[in-house]
């Protein structure tokens, strides 16, 4: 492909989407929703050209969609965004436009003549697969800061809006917490009998100024915390100093999420969960004994 489009909808964010855009084009084009500031940050990644759309008004930035997908219809290429709302719904409709393959986390792109060979991890992280594919991708990958550099040409450009307009904004019902971020996290699985024993291992939590995570059905099927609690392949992806994880079997959809902590510490009552043969410190029995007694000895 001689030309990558990079997707910016409301941030600049996008310094490795640029430097991955680079192995995989001559020629690479922002395509900047939001405020001109942000054009102006984004336009100091080093790109070749940024088209600027301008800002929604009362619209949401996902309104921008059809124009975004006009840009890249005309001149089809290879189109890279970060993982934010507004940017995975701009990404989509540039793939549908030009029935691209969307590809979401890949470690690794390379170009190879008019291959694209993309390295992405499979089962849960336990091996990586490598394939190599023709025509033009989406990719879905974590942006990166911009670094200080010269600013490129920025070009105003248009195109037809959806009609979507924010109808409420409100906080949510409870406090939100990025487990990915949190240096330590205490995770609690299965083993804990009820809510309301929740307190035990949320003082564990305090007494190391931990975040408190869960396993999938703590969150999903009990509803004892949040859904951006849960740590596993389909949820938050960790990787703490420190991962305590309490009453949690270990397995590989778990795993997947946690497997990149430097500690982890299992809390089961059963010494053959699998969780055991992958920690770096085990303490075979009953959390309701040693949860407590970890936490008076933190104390």
């Amino acid at each position: 492909m001689t030309v990558s489009y990079v997707i910016a909808a409301g941030h600049a964010q996008v310094g490795d989407l640029v430097a991955t855009a680079r192995i995989l084009s001559e020629r690479v084009i922002g395509l900047v929703v939001g405020p001109e500031t942000v054009a102006r940050q984004v336009a100091q990644a080093g790109l070749d050209q940024v088209l600027w759309l301008g800002q929604p008004g009362q619209s949401a930035l996902e309104a921008f969609a059809p124009a975004v997908a006009e840009i890249v219809r005309a001149q089809p290429g290879h189109v890279l965004a970060g993982r934010r709302s507004a940017d995975r719904v701009l990404l989509g409709a540039a793939a549908a436009a030009i029935d691209a393959l969307l590809v979401v986390g890949p470690t690794e792109l390379a170009a190879e003549g008019d291959l694209t060979l993309v390295t992405a991890p499979v089962n849960g992280g336990l091996a990586l697969s490598t394939v190599a594919f023709s025509g033009p991708l989406a990719c879905l990958l974590d942006g990166g800061p911009v670094p200080d550099g010269p600013a490129g040409p920025i070009q105003s450009a248009s195109g037809p809006l959806a009609e979507i307009g924010l109808v409420s904004l409100q906080p949510a019902a409870s406090q939100t917490v990025d487990v990915a971020a949190a240096p330590r996290v205490v995770g609690i699985g299965g083993g804990l009998k009820s809510a309301q024993d929740l307190g035990l291992v949320e003082a564990l939590a305090q007494s190391l100024n931990a975040a408190l995570g869960c396993s999938r059905p703590v969150a999903e099927g009990l509803g004892w915390l949040p859904k951006e609690r849960y740590i596993g392949l389909s949820g938050a992806h960790i990787a703490p100093q420190l991962y305590v994880a309490v009453g949690i079997s270990g397995q590989l959809q778990h795993m997947a999420g946690c497997r990149q902590s430097e500690t982890i510490v299992a809390i089961n009552i059963d010494p053959e969960a699998p969780i055991m043969a992958q920690a770096d410190y085990v303490l075979p029995g009953d959390l309701y004994q040693i949860v407590p007694a970890l936490t008076r000895a933190l104390a």
